[in-house]
């Protein structure tokens, strides 16, 4: 497993792939003192934060109020929380989520996900760490979702890690990459309603006994790109309160808009 979420050092020896993409990030911000820099949507001048002017007017930040069990914007602060967190909770205690996920932040996270681009990270990574605030002050560890080994070497990386390694780092919290695997590979959600997304995660993750040590009486920060049933962190916060977790919230670059969670 030290291939799928080793410390940084047993990543570099068993997956050089990585490294490379991490050197090409830094050759590629050596070519900006050469070149001028485009805009990391493609875009041309772009803003201090490093999208084209036209990219970030399309993105949809998430802002109070919001339900404070899923994190779903509300267009009234009627209720401290949804209808659906109500009638039945979550065992992720909170989630906050930087961006609704349409077509403007669907185009960034695939590129993040799917096509080496992790010169995006650290932008991602200030947007949750701005959304989940609250959540940050509240944790002892940071913990990403993981992949399968046969995905992350199919990837080269783990998306979730790469924002969440940099986020526990700035925050001073434990940054705990080992505590919780995969332990099958499952379908990709991509098509599944809530049901077969459920069906599809449940029992995948677990905490190793080994690493329940860094588990047991912690609030953990669990990172990922999308919510969007919330199967997969449901799956997850079993998993880590199962070994002993305090308690579990969830940080996510973008959620789905308008989906019962």
């Amino acid at each position: 497993m030290a291939l799928q979420h080793g410390d940084d050092r047993r990543s570099r020896k068993a997956a050089p792939s990585g490294l490379a993409l991490r050197l090409r990030v830094v050759a590629r911000q050596a070519l900006d003192l050469v070149y001028p820099p485009q805009a990391l949507d493609g875009g041309a001048r772009p803003l201090s934060h490093g999208l084209s002017a036209e990219a970030w007017s399309k993105l949809r930040f998430i802002a109070e109020p919001v339900c404070d069990g899923c994190g779903t914007p509300f267009e009234y602060a009627v209720a401290e929380r949804c209808a659906a967190c109500l009638a039945k909770p979550r065992a992720f205690a909170r989630a906050r989520s930087a961006v609704i996920y349409d077509d403007a932040s669907r185009d960034l996270i695939l590129q993040f996900k799917h096509a080496d681009r992790l010169d995006l990270a650290p932008l991602l990574t200030a947007w949750v760490g701005r959304a989940a605030a609250e959540l940050i002050a509240e944790a002892d560890a940071v913990v990403p979702v993981p992949l399968h080994p046969l995905r992350l070497i199919r990837r080269r990386y783990n998306q979730a890690a790469e924002i969440a390694r940099p986020l526990a780092r700035r925050e001073g919290l434990a940054y705990l990459p080992d505590a919780l695997v995969r332990r099958r590979a499952t379908d990709s959600q991509g098509g599944k309603g809530a049901g077969g997304r459920r069906r599809n995660v449940a029992g995948a993750f677990e905490v190793p006994k080994r690493r329940r040590g860094q588990v047991a009486g912690r609030r953990i920060l669990l990172i990922d790109d999308v919510l969007t049933t919330g199967a997969t962190a449901e799956a997850c916060a079993k998993a880590l309160l199962q070994a002993g977790a305090a308690q579990v919230a969830l940080a996510t670059v973008a959620r789905v808009q308008e989906r019962e969670l």
